[in-house]
């Protein structure tokens, strides 16, 4: 009588993981080339509502105004303040105080019936002149 032996196989309880390698690296591929597309435009440090004001013993802020007019201004201490600048000289005017201050904060303070496009103009040549972060003046509110 003949016996037949049979071969019982040994389930494998390893998973493959080479495809989910694969799918890991295009989708880290499509990170990286939509990363740069998802943030353009201006770093801006936007107030809070319950936001709190400068220390005291921080260095004096660098202040870039405009007017309703649209004029421009800048309140670094060593400018009339009161005289209209251009944005090119504001530009050279904040490059030159943040080479020998570069940790001095950068604010914007706008009148609220100045056009958008006018504070962005504003904001992008202080982001040219160096200023690593652009913070906008509010009122007190109640």
């Amino acid at each position: 009588m003949q016996t037949y032996q049979r071969k019982r196989r040994r389930k494998v309880a390893e998973i493959n993981v080479v495809p989910y390698i694969d799918v890991m690296l295009v989708l880290l591929i499509i990170f990286m080339a939509t990363a740069p597309l998802v943030t353009q435009g201006v770093k801006v440090d936007l107030p809070q509502a319950a936001s709190e004001p400068l220390d005291a013993e921080s260095k004096p802020p660098l202040v870039a105004s405009v007017n309703v007019e649209g004029q421009y201004f800048l309140d670094n201490g060593s400018v009339d303040e009161n005289s209209p600048l251009q944005l090119d000289e504001i530009q050279a005017l904040v490059a030159a105080e943040l080479t020998v201050n570069p940790d001095r904060p950068v604010v914007v303070n706008g009148d609220r019936l100045v056009p958008y496009d006018t504070i962005i103009q504003l904001m992008v040549s202080l982001q040219r002149a160096g200023a690593p972060s652009v913070g906008l003046m509010t009122e007190p509110g109640e």
